[in-house]
């Protein structure tokens, strides 16, 4: 009787052992299956490329009142402003960032503060004003990979767009938006002289991942975690909502290079000052130009830099430009557009301009 509640007993015991080992094996399975399923390829993309997106400071001097009776002494540059930046290659203990143009302009002293929280004096090595980006330069530190260019030719409308920076500061720093790319190959107009008018063209991808202040200069990739375009600017009007842009891989990896090792983009250059024709009434094109009535688009060269190629193909002023190489041109961005995106040093350029109402045409070559 005994050795029968021994036995019952024992037998018991061993299937509480094997209920538990079952429960602790499906517990562990469960476990691992969960933080499989839990990594999915967004989640697998944004933590191989947030460690490398970092916040970027604007240090300047604090200004004065100028009014005041008692100046006081110059003191230790003050943040500015703030964005993000991408660190995008390691070379020689060094961690290179691109970010904006717009979030380091008038810097006296760069800041970057990795999502480890170290924070790093920053090098300026170049920056370009028509493209919106610069290239900074810290120690490499901490920093142990970067993001790779993904070919921003390849992307597709619909595809996964994943945006990751700084929004409001470095507070909300390492934030992460997901959307898609909503467009390619836009155009937006930008006015970069100030004067209240476009002057320029961004050639951008457009997508609906929250893009907001802050966010300037930093990732957006794919679900590869490859960068496909930097963070650069949005539509903010009451009623638009999800309209933001980068600039694409391609342009920023190719203006990197230069920006590494000029310090600026090497761009052609006419030697001219110049001014829309659209700027002015059609009546005083005509009194005063001797312009054709049928001609209302241009650009005016309002003055030609001795020794310039412009001066040494016989440009002057008052001059009205209508076409480069044959291509019809009417306005200043669009002067600028086709200098700046399809020539280059050394190559000539056939002008076609009306002076004191006669159509002529000279060759350039650009310096």
């Amino acid at each position: 009787m005994e050795l029968n509640f021994r036995t019952m007993m024992l037998n018991v015991i061993m299937s509480v052992v094997m209920i538990l080992g079952l429960l602790s094996a499906t517990v562990t399975n469960d476990t691992a299956q969960a933080q499989t399923t839990e990594m999915n390829p967004t989640m697998e993309a944004i933590a191989s490329a947030k460690p490398y997106v970092v916040s970027v400071v604007n240090l300047q001097q604090a200004q004065q009142n100028i009014f005041a009776q008692n100046q006081m002494e110059p003191s230790d540059p003050v943040p500015a402003g703030t964005g993000s930046g991408v660190v995008y290659k390691l070379e020689n203990d060094y961690a290179y960032i691109v970010t904006n143009h717009h979030v380091i302009e008038g810097a006296q002293e760069v800041t970057v503060t990795s999502e480890a929280g170290d924070t790093y004096d920053a090098e300026v090595l170049g920056s370009d004003i028509w493209t919106d980006l610069a290239v900074l330069r810290v120690e490499a530190g901490n920093f142990d990979g970067y993001i790779e260019f993904a070919n921003s030719d390849d992307l597709v409308v619909g595809e996964t767009a994943i945006a990751i920076g700084s929004p409001l500061g470095e507070v909300f720093s390492g934030s992460v938006a997901k959307g898609i790319v909503s467009g390619l190959d836009r155009t937006v107009p930008v006015n970069l002289s100030g004067y209240g008018t476009p002057d320029w063209e961004a050639n951008v991808i457009q997508t609906d991942a929250a893009i907001n202040p802050g966010n300037s200069g930093g990732a957006l990739i794919n679900e590869n975690g490859e960068l496909i375009g930097i963070n650069s600017m949005k539509i903010s009007i009451s009623n638009v909502e999800g309209m933001g842009f980068a600039i694409p891989s391609n342009e920023v990896e190719k203006i990197a290079e230069q920006l590494e090792e000029h310090g600026e983009v090497i761009r052609p250059y006419m030697g001219v000052y110049m001014q829309d024709v659209r700027q002015y009434p059609q009546m005083t094109l005509v009194n005063e130009l001797n312009l054709p009535e049928d001609v209302y688009s241009g650009v005016i060269v309002s003055q030609v830099e001795p020794g310039s190629p412009a001066d040494q193909a016989g440009l002057a002023g008052y001059d009205v430009i209508v076409a480069l190489d044959g291509e019809p041109v009417e306005s200043l961005m669009e002067l600028r557009q086709y200098l700046y995106y399809e020539k280059s040093v050394g190559d000539t350029m056939e002008v076609e301009f009306y002076r004191n109402g006669e159509l002529m045409t000279v060759e350039m070559t650009l310096e």
